[in-house]
């Protein structure tokens, strides 16, 4: 890391507000629904079917995105009381999406999808073949060959101008909403789902720029006093009045996706939709036992393909027999972070395999599956992440496949991005860089929090805190005799006093036992 920029302040503020070059987008500058195309036509319908009396039918996704998306629709109807029907697909029976088997359930004379049904060809050909009007809503990347739906709206597709094609299905889905309401001519204040939908743009991993950072923002704050019974619950289980990107990503979205991953979404959409505390406080502590099932399998998984992984291809290919279904994007991750590599991970059940990938850098995973997409029954998703099917006689051929594809790319692409914004003489650590900091929340996904290199500081204090004893919590202090509270979560190092390391981490606003204090929280250290 010797090639790092030495920084200021001031260099600090200018490298943040780089990230941010059309400026600070606030909730006035939100585009009006009817931009994205087919909005009118897709609202146009769902108004004529409320008004006739119709049946209408809501088909979600399975993780937080999808079951936000569902919330949001069911929370509308339930406002403007009409009796809509909500499906939430199980992962393990129904497959994904709006499937065949999803429609042998429905009956309906519109069927509304959110966060999915840009690739739901057959089902679509069904719809028509039943006399179902099939709106599509959704934001994945759509296909050469579009759904023959009454409507699609998708920001991404070809024939859409839509300002800010960057958003998840649950904001699609807001904007649906938005549009409803005016065609309606009904009071509805939108920013009463904001906390829904900041759950939703987060756990989607979404960039928070643009318009996505002003709506994270203040669904933030509003998921801090919200009277919704889910998050009252989740202030009380967690104990946190404030929220950050972070306590979503790392906290809340986790037990939510969890109920899809290892049985069915529809306990996460109950929480969501609870009535009570009473009710929410229960239903969350059912997520948090699904949550901890699922980082005991996600681990034995982890491990499993770990050991089948082939080191040397570019992009590394597992699957196992009796893998559960549920966790197999995770232990992709886990082997991403693993191998430095894409890595795909395939549950095998009888003939068939299903899985999901995830990248690295800039290698497009979405363009590789495209270029081997022969050996594929199917597959959707994006450039960083994606869902795929196959049958198992063509895992091997499959594997060969993209690998050659992705053998063609430039390696600089694998490289992952930097995450080290520069080295931070312990001098500039005050309160002003705190506000500077502070200024460009929220942090995640393309507004990185800042991580920085406190070269050669001396341990002037370690000792292991925590209830297991698994977290270290240090005093740093550099040669002119300044000192840094550090804390060093999951450590698996001793260090010992008067050592002298390279600290990475990132800093923060500690507040414990009345006394508010700046931290460093170490992501990894290097000994000199």
């Amino acid at each position: 890391m010797s090639d790092l920029p030495r920084l200021t302040k001031a260099r600090i503020e200018a490298i943040l507000s780089a990230r941010f070059s059309d400026g600070f987008k606030s909730l006035k500058d939100l585009p009006d629904p009817f931009t994205l195309h087919d909005m009118e036509r897709a609202a146009e319908r769902i108004v004529r079917a409320v008004k006739g009396r119709e049946k209408i039918a809501v088909v979600g996704d399975y993780d937080v995105d999808g079951v936000v998306s569902s919330a949001l629709m069911e929370e509308f109807f339930e406002i403007i009381g009409y009796p809509a029907e909500v499906v939430i697909p199980n992962r393990f029976d129904d497959g994904y999406g709006v499937s065949p088997a999803i429609l042998e359930r429905i009956d309906a004379d519109v069927v509304i999808t959110v966060d999915n049904g840009i690739t739901a060809v057959e089902a679509a050909q069904r719809c028509k073949a039943r006399g179902i009007d099939l709106i599509i809503t959704d934001h994945h990347t759509p296909p050469e060959v579009l759904p023959d739906a009454y409507a699609i709206v998708n920001p991404k597709k070809e024939a859409c101008g839509f300002a800010y094609p960057e958003i998840c299905g649950a904001q699609v889905a807001w904007f649906l909403i938005g549009a409803l309401k005016r065609k309606l001519g009904i009071e509805l204040p939108m920013g009463s789902f904001l906390d829904l939908l900041a759950l939703a743009i987060v756990a989607d991993v979404m960039p928070l720029v643009s318009i996505n950072r002003p709506l994270v923002q203040k669904g933030l704050e509003l998921l801090s006093r919200s009277r919704r019974p889910a998050f009252e619950a989740v202030r009380a289980h967690l104990g946190k009045e404030r929220f950050g990107a972070e306590d979503i990503g790392f906290g809340i979205a986790p037990r939510i996706n969890s109920a899809g991953r290892m049985e069915d979404a529809s306990v996460a959409l109950r929480f969501l939709r609870s009535g009570t505390l009473s009710e929410a406080s229960g239903r969350w502590l059912e997520l948090e036992a699904l949550n901890r099932r699922r980082r005991e399998v996600e681990s034995e998984t982890t491990d499993a393909a770990i050991a089948q992984a082939r080191a040397e291809d570019p992009v590394i290919v597992v699957a196992g027999e009796g893998w559960h279904e549920g966790v197999v994007g995770i232990v992709a991750s886990r082997l991403v972070d693993r191998f430095g590599k894409p890595a795909i991970v395939l549950a095998v059940e009888g003939d068939r395999a299903k899985g999901s990938g995830r990248s690295i850098g800039e290698v497009d995973l979405f363009a590789l599956l495209q270029q081997s997409g022969s050996h594929l029954e199917g597959f959707g998703g994006h450039k960083m992440a994606a869902g795929l099917a196959l049958k198992t006689d063509n895992l091997e051929p499959f594997r060969q496949a993209v690998c050659r594809a992705a053998s063609r790319l430039d390696p600089a692409q694998f490289r992952p991005k930097a995450n080290v914004l520069g080295e931070l003489p312990m001098g500039e650590i005050d309160w002003e860089l705190m506000e500077i900091l502070e200024r460009f929340e929220p942090y995640g996904e393309a507004n990185l929090r800042p991580r920085f290199l406190l070269r050669d500081v001396e341990v002037a204090d370690a000792r292991c805190v925590g209830a297991e004893g698994n977290h270290l919590k240090l005093l740093l202090a550099d040669s002119q005799g300044r000192t840094l509270d550090a804390i060093w979560f999951g450590c698996d190092e001793t260090l010992g006093r008067g050592e002298r390391i390279d600290v990475r981490g990132t800093l923060q606003v500690n507040r414990f036992n009345g006394r508010t204090s700046i931290q460093m929280q170490v992501a990894g250290i290097s000994r000199r």
